[in-house]
């Protein structure tokens, strides 16, 4: 073999190994995030011109601070707070509705409810209709500028079903409806 093939091999061998996790990956996988299978946090998921994004989940302690901004209230003994951090932002050209029903479910099938939050809270996730490129958190809010950069959703567990994972939420509208694997 001349020397000179002899120095194309490896390059050769290069491309054909960075190329083949590319092709595999086309094959077959037709799966759709947030859709066919849930979307983990970071993600933009669009439903009705709407984008979603889960940006964080994290269990919440009232008696420190940034969590005591967030919830004034403790969870009752063997039970967790968790706030899910989120953020919607209409990418439509018309002025869309964002989703206001959101359930977590455990692998036990058993399913969770956002707790109430008062309407004062300035973390609050508040479903509102919104203008093209307009967002919840509003641009400039506390929920925006704040370390989450996300409003947030209230949710309270028990303890053993936080061992209960993957735990997944669910946001619906009009019928419609996309998930997110949340990271706890």
């Amino acid at each position: 073999m001349p020397r000179s093939m002899l120095r194309r091999l490896p390059i050769a061998a290069c491309v054909v190994a960075l190329a083949a996790p590319l092709a595999l990956g086309a094959c077959g996988n037709s799966k759709e995030q947030g859709i066919d299978e849930p979307a983990r946090e970071g993600l933009a998921i669009e439903m009705g011109g709407v984008d979603y994004t889960v940006f964080i989940t994290r269990e919440l302690n009232p008696k420190i601070t940034p969590d005591n901004a967030y919830v004034t209230d403790e969870a009752p003994p063997g039970e967790a707070l968790y706030g899910i951090f989120l953020r919607a932002c209409n990418v439509s050209k018309d002025r869309r509705a964002s989703a206001s029903e959101f359930t977590v479910h455990d692998n036990q099938n058993n399913a969770f409810q956002p707790e109430p939050l008062p309407e004062d809270n300035q973390f609050a996730y508040n479903a509102r209709a919104l203008d093209p490129k307009e967002c919840i958190p509003e641009a400039g809010s506390v929920a925006q500028l704040g370390p989450t950069a996300g409003s947030m959703l209230l949710f309270k567990f028990p303890l053993e079903n936080t061992e209960n994972r993957p735990l997944v939420l669910d946001i619906e509208k009009d019928g419609e409806k996309r998930t997110f694997t949340l990271d706890i």
